[in-house]
């Protein structure tokens, strides 16, 4: 607490946006982190999927090694099977959402300490950047635990 600002006073509008532009750029970092992970992780069960699915189908078409083809075939089952259980192409492009909010958000903090003079530079305008910033982060994990709720869906087969 500054002596200066009277008793209860925080933090100046000034460095209180600076703290918030702070949070803001975790998040962006945070998303961008698990979006990388999600993506790794559904681009390496498709790979998988499409590379064992086209070695068994050469297999079985050469009509050698016939059990490797079949054992291939049972794990293209089972990588399908358990894609729809991780999500993690969902996951990605939510964390995907998520990073492209908290970027326009930083971009609007930024314009707004920018264009305002230090003495114009109002508590309630700042405020309202954090509600937005809130609302990212409580649309984020209402969407998480949706998805993870969600039953499986059937497949299409």
């Amino acid at each position: 607490m500054r002596s200066d600002d009277g008793p209860g006073a925080g933090l100046t509008p000034q460095e209180t946006a600076a703290l918030l532009l702070g949070k803001i750029r975790q998040g962006h970092d945070y998303a961008r982190g698990k979006k990388e992970q999600f993506r790794r992780r559904a681009s390496v069960i498709k790979l998988l999927t499409l590379a064992f699915s086209a070695a068994s189908t050469i297999l079985l078409g050469l009509q050698r090694w016939t059990d490797l083809a079949f054992a291939l075939v049972a794990l293209v089952t089972a990588l399908t099977a358990a894609e729809p259980f991780y999500n993690w192409r969902s996951r990605w492009v939510l964390m995907e959402e998520a990073q492209y909010r908290f970027r326009r958000l930083a971009d609007d903090l930024e314009y707004l300490v920018a264009s305002t003079a230090p003495e114009g530079l109002e508590r309630p305008r700042l405020d309202a950047v954090f509600d937005r910033y809130q609302a990212v982060w409580d649309d984020l994990s209402r969407t998480w635990l949706e998805q993870r709720r969600e039953a499986v869906p059937p497949s299409s087969t």
